[in-house]
């Protein structure tokens, strides 16, 4: 599908993915709520389905999901400059912050209410994680083999540290093998 460039798109993408950016702690992860909210519920870019594969995808390839999933859902929506955009809005906002950061944080460390700080925005972040995984869950497919699968990966990253790209790709197969004996079986 070739897009033709519209500044307006790419510039509603920045905004979109910069304030995406700019408004979210602790990593990829915790934009996911944010980003499924914005460009599925309010914006209507793509549907439930689609953020779903949008995320595995990301999930799937280098690169943090937030990032990967601004460059893929910018370049649906706009092509080559609707993913750059997209991609720059939503890596921007962690630039800026950082660099400020880095500046004065050896100044404040020590100090009691910054370090308390911290520990809230830790557990809002933890909450965000449990937000996107509710919403997620509430759309995936309901068969028997999905759960099987989603507890399986989780026991294998979570608590036996299996490489996140060895759990995806072993998933992928066994959804894949699953999904052709079905099939053979409906046949």
């Amino acid at each position: 599908m070739k897009h033709k460039f519209n500044l307006k798109k790419v510039l509603t993408l920045f905004s979109v993915f910069f304030k995406i950016g700019a408004f979210t702690f602790g990593g990829g992860y915790a934009m996911i709520p944010l980003i499924q909210k914005e460009v599925s519920e309010n914006r209507k870019w793509i549907t439930e389905e689609e953020i779903l594969d949008v995320f595995a995808i990301a999930e799937s390839t280098p690169g943090p999901i937030a990032i990967n999933s601004a460059t893929f859902i910018g370049y649906k929506i706009a092509g080559f400059w609707g993913s750059f955009f997209a991609t720059f809005g939503v890596v921007l906002p962690s630039f800026i912050i950082i660099s400020l950061i880095s500046l004065i944080l050896t100044e404040f460390q020590d100090i009691k209410a910054v370090q308390y700080a911290f520990f809230g925005i830790r557990a809002g972040v933890l909450a965000l994680i449990i937000k996107a995984f509710w919403s997620m869950a509430k759309v995936c497919p309901k068969k028997t083999i999905s759960y099987i699968l989603a507890a399986l990966a989780f026991i294998l990253a979570a608590v036996f540290n299996v490489d996140v790209l060895i759990v995806i790709i072993g998933c992928a197969v066994i959804g894949l093998v699953s999904s052709l004996i079905a099939e053979r079986r409906i046949k």
